[in-house]
């Protein structure tokens, strides 16, 4: 009999940032010059993030290697191109 397993794992660039530096990244990144509205009702929420990639690291001898800048701009035009 086989097995089939399934694995989640979190992948990132490792680099920490704080959420609204990142919505402001993505917008400009994507071309976005619109407002971004906040919830100020919820301002509890996780106001920095850093994925962790030590499981990566471990499990795959896998390490990013394209800084979050960069695959934030590559993403879109990777996107628009398929």
């Amino acid at each position: 009999m086989n097995a089939i397993f399934l694995l989640r794992v979190n992948l990132g660039s490792g680099e920490e940032i704080s959420i609204r530096d990142l919505v402001n990244l993505i917008a400009r990144t994507c071309g976005y010059d619109g407002e971004v509205l906040w919830d100020t009702s919820k301002p509890d929420g996780q106001p920095r993030r850093k994925l962790d990639t030590t499981r990566a690291e471990r499990w795959f001898d896998w390490r990013a290697t394209t800084p979050l800048v960069e695959g934030l701009r590559k993403t879109p035009e990777w996107y628009r191109g398929q």
